[in-house]
């Protein structure tokens, strides 16, 4: 086994120092995309490129492969993606192709004796599209229902057409159908899996415990990323609007509007963007100052934050450490309250961060 590495971290915020403990895992990852826990000390890891699937055991350090045949296709944005469980239930995501087009699609399979098997494909966005960017990809179960991020595939004003997923909240149940009181249902100029449109490239997703409710986040361009509700029926507005962001060349969006009537507005927005990644809600004993409060991970800052709260509302953003791990994709959290997080990332590891 190879030696465990612990950093020591200050984090130093405007009310209060604190010590926290980096502890880097053997575990040898290149590009994790997902995370998920099976039981409460084995977790399971998704690898964009390599399209593997790593079962760690963090109470004794010790990782295998999991056997899967899974027909993901793809590379740049695309590949081997989300994951989450329910009981030995394994939902997965990633990119998948037809007649050299890419779409995001949706997974079902079960894990038994370390191999994921009778997996059957439950969703797939139509229509293919001959690139590979802007996928989207986070899932979140509530109660019945699976809720999955699918991205624009840089195809803009295509978030806006209700007739396809392509950029849009999707919401459907665990075995693939349509739930009976989705939004648009009973519009046959909707595609019936929509629960919410006007999304760029959704690449968070978590249930918030004390509102019951959904949030992403989601990449703008040249600014715009934001935090917000996945709320029934609703429009995020792309690409009308870019959140206060501007198109990489530096034109605006749209009229040039961070928001217009009868669009829902974010909860919360960067500009300049961070390339927000994973997000995740705290709960556990081990940080109680931070119970409920939203952490997030930056690809392009590579830093950690969190968002705490006031109420139900988010307050001002603070940064936990940056430029300790690299490009922060994911974060998970365990019954210990114990904070393990995954970067996007060549030759790299699980990290554990605790007090």
């Amino acid at each position: 086994m190879k030696i465990v590495y612990i950093f020591l971290i200050l984090l130093i915020l405007p009310t209060q120092v604190l010590a926290l403990k980096l502890t880097k895992l053997n575990v040898d990852l290149n590009y994790p995309w997902g995370m998920t826990w099976v039981s409460s000390d084995k977790l399971l890891i998704t690898e964009k490129k390599s399209h593997e699937i790593i079962l760690i055991d963090t109470s004794n350090n010790t990782y295998q492969k999991i056997d899967h045949n899974l027909p993901i296709k793809g590379d740049r944005q695309g590949g081997l993606l989300d994951i989450i469980s329910e009981d030995n239930n394994i939902w997965i995501t990633g990119s998948i192709e037809k007649e050299n087009g890419y779409t995001t699609a949706v997974f079902k399979s079960k894990l038994e004796n370390n191999k994921l098997v009778d997996s059957q494909l439950i969703f797939e966005a139509l229509p293919y599209i001959p690139n590979q960017v802007h996928f989207g990809s986070r899932m979140t179960i509530k109660g019945e229902h699976l809720y999955v991020s699918i991205g624009e595939r840089g195809k803009g004003m295509i978030a806006q057409d209700p007739t396809n997923a392509i950029g849009s909240i999707i919401r459907i149940n665990k075995d693939g159908s349509i739930p009976d009181d989705n939004p648009f249902v009973n519009k046959p100029d909707w595609l019936p899996a929509i629960y919410q449109i006007g999304v760029r490239n959704p690449q968070g997703m978590d249930l918030d415990p004390l509102t019951k409710k959904v949030f992403i986040s989601n990449h703008g361009p040249k600014g715009g990323d934001f935090i917000g509700e996945v709320k029934k029926g609703t429009n995020y507005g792309w690409k009308k609007v870019a959140w206060g962001g501007k198109n990489y060349s530096g034109t605006k969006v749209g009229e040039g509007n961070a928001w217009e009537p009868g669009l829902l507005k974010p909860d919360h927005i960067w500009v300049p963007s961070i390339g927000v990644g994973g997000i995740k809600f705290y709960h556990g004993d081990l940080f109680p100052e931070w119970q409920n409060s939203l952490l997030i991970g930056s690809l392009k800052f590579q830093y950690l934050s969190i968002l705490e709260r006031d109420g139900q509302n988010f307050k001002e953003e603070k940064i936990i450490f940056k430029n300790k791990i690299g490009r922060i994709r994911d974060i998970e959290i365990n019954d210990q309250g114990e904070i393990f997080l995954i970067a996007d990332e060549a030759n790299t590891f699980l990290y554990k961060l605790t007090p």
